[in-house]
C-alpha cells in the first residue's frame, strides 16, 4: 500500500510522534496544506495526527484537532511563522483555528473559526 497521499504529501508526515502508528489525516485538512504548499514550497509537518496519550505528554487540550487528524503544526522553510498565520487568515478569515507559536503555526479544519496567538 501507497505511503503517498497526494502529490505534495505523505501519510507518515501526519504520524503520531509516540510511535503508536496513528496516522489519521482529514481530507479538508489535507487540501488547506497542499495549497501551503503549492505556494510556498518546503512545508514540514512538526505534529500532525496524535494518539489520547501523545496530546497529553505534550500539555494538549482533551478537545485537540489532532486527536481527530484535523489539525497540524507547520513550519515553512525561509518563511516565518507568523507570515504563514497571516496567509491562513487571508485564505480562510471566517474558518479554521489558527494559532500562532514560536517557530511552527498550528492549522485545523475545526467547523468554527478560532484564532490565538501563543508566542
Amino acid at each position: 500500500m501507497s505511503d503517498r497521499l497526494n502529490e505534495f504529501f505523505q501519510r507518515h508526515e501526519f504520524e503520531c510522534h509516540c510511535g503508536c502508528g496513528f496516522d489519521v489525516v482529514d481530507a479538508e485538512l489535507l487540501q488547506v496544506l497542499t495549497a501551503l504548499r503549492q505556494r510556498f514550497g518546503t512545508v514540514t509537518i512538526n505534529s500532525g495526527a496524535r494518539c489520547e496519550t501523545h496530546n497529553k505528554n505534550e500539555g494538549g487540550s482533551s478537545a485537540s484537532q489532532h486527536l481527530q487528524g484535523k489539525a497540524a503544526d507547520v513550519v515553512v522553510e525561509d518563511t516565518c511563522a507568523g507570515l504563514v498565520a497571516l496567509w491562513f487568515e487571508n485564505q480562510y478569515p471566517n474558518q479554521y483555528g489558527i494559532g500562532r507559536y514560536r517557530g511552527r503555526t498550528h492549522i485545523d479544519v475545526r467547523a468554527k473559526k478560532a484564532r490565538w496567538d501563543k508566542r
